[in-house]
C-alpha cells in the first residue's frame, strides 16, 4: 500500500453543479461548475467549466475556462488560450497562453534555496529587489 496511486483521474461532468469543498489525489478534470474550495495534486478547468473558489490549494492549475477567487498553486499555474482567471493567485511558475485572461493580484514565489545576497537582481541599470511588483 505505502504509495499513492498518481493515476487517480476524477472528472466533475458538465451537469454537475458541486456546492462545498472538494478533496482530491491525482488528476481532477472540471467541466461543470464547482462553487467552494479545492484541494489537490493536479485540477483542470475545461473549456466548459467554471469555478468560483475562496481558497483553492494545488500543485498544478491548468484554466481553459473560468475561475473567480483566491489559488495557491505550489508548482504552476497555466491558463490557457480560451481561459480566464480573476481574485488573487500565488505559483511558482505562471505560463499564460496568447488570448488567455489574468485579471488577478499575482504573487510568484521562487525556490527558498536562493541566497540573501541574491536577493536584488540587476536589470539593466536598474536594481530590482525581491518582491517588488510590477504594475502594468
Amino acid at each position: 500500500m505505502g504509495k499513492k496511486n498518481s493515476k487517480n483521474l476524477s472528472i466533475i461532468d458538465r451537469e454537475l453543479k458541486i456546492e462545498g469543498s472538494i478533496s482530491s489525489t491525482g488528476k481532477l478534470i472540471i467541466k461543470g461548475q464547482v462553487t467552494g474550495t479545492i484541494e489537490g495534486d493536479v485540477v483542470i478547468i475545461a473549456e466548459d467549466g467554471r469555478v468560483n473558489s475562496s481558497a483553492t490549494k494545488v500543485s498544478s492549475l491548468t484554466i481553459g475556462g473560468k475561475f473567480q477567487g483566491e489559488v495557491t498553486a505550489t508548482k504552476e499555474l497555466i491558463i490557457l488560450a480560451t481561459g480566464t482567471c480573476a481574485g488573487k493567485v500565488e505559483c511558482k511558475d505562471l505560463i499564460v497562453e496568447n488570448g488567455g485572461i489574468l485579471n488577478a493580484e499575482v504573487s510568484c514565489k521562487t525556490s527558498s534555496t536562493l541566497s540573501a545576497e541574491n536577493n536584488s537582481k540587476t536589470f539593466g541599470n536598474h536594481k530590482l529587489k525581491e518582491g517588488k511588483q510590477i504594475e502594468l
